[in-house]
């Protein structure tokens, strides 16, 4: 019997992977939490991967759970982060962003799920095919090249602002200090000559 090639398959689900594999971009209002979720198997994997871009202390809360609403990771106030599993039981797991803390201040949250690993179940993980095994480090490989130039433009936005807000305020501090110089002169010129300023008697 001659056996079916899976590599196109696997080549396909690769070239897919990398198409739609883009970041997802989310704001949190004050006392907002965003949920989304990811139905696994035993032994499935999956890695999250966020960055904060703006708003406040750019920090948020950061916790999976699993199908029995237990805590899989707990992370509070991060900035950036990227946390994995492997499932240890078979349903649905969630993963949340919150910034409940916050009362005033919004924050945008950039957040990628990837290296999500649907392991068969056919008892050959002794079998596996070089090719997938190679595949899979490539995707993983590409996930992490990814998320990294991600996490670099996010930076990068922000500290633009930061130098745009910067230069407005050393602009305006500049202005100011010119108008106060200014003034200042002014009034020690007329101070100085009402001073020296004979007066005559009539």
């Amino acid at each position: 019997m001659r056996r079916v090639s899976l590599v196109p398959v696997y080549i396909f689900l690769l070239l897919c992977f990398i198409y739609f594999s883009t970041a997802h971009t989310i704001t949190l209002q004050p006392h907002a939490k965003e949920c989304f979720f990811e139905d696994l198997h035993i032994d499935d994997k999956m890695t999250v991967t966020f960055q904060v871009g703006d708003g406040g202390n750019m920090d948020i809360d950061f916790w999976i759970l699993d199908p029995a609403d237990r805590s899989v990771e707990q992370h509070s106030r991060q900035s950036t982060g990227t946390y994995g599993l492997t499932a240890q039981l078979d349903g649905r797991y969630t993963y949340c962003f919150s910034n409940q803390f916050s009362t005033i201040t919004g924050k945008i949250v950039s957040f990628n799920v990837h290296g999500i690993v649907y392991v068969p179940d056919d008892g050959s993980d002794s079998h596996t095919d070089p090719l997938e095994k190679e595949i899979r480090e490539l995707t993983d490989g590409l996930s992490a090249i990814r998320d990294e130039q991600e996490y670099i433009v996010i930076r990068e936005r922000v500290h633009r602002d930061t130098a745009e807000s910067t230069n407005d305020r050393v602009k305006w501090w500049s202005l100011f200090q010119f108008i106060v110089l200014v003034s200042v002169c002014f009034w020690q010129v007329f101070y100085l000559k009402r001073f020296f300023e004979v007066k005559r008697v009539v």
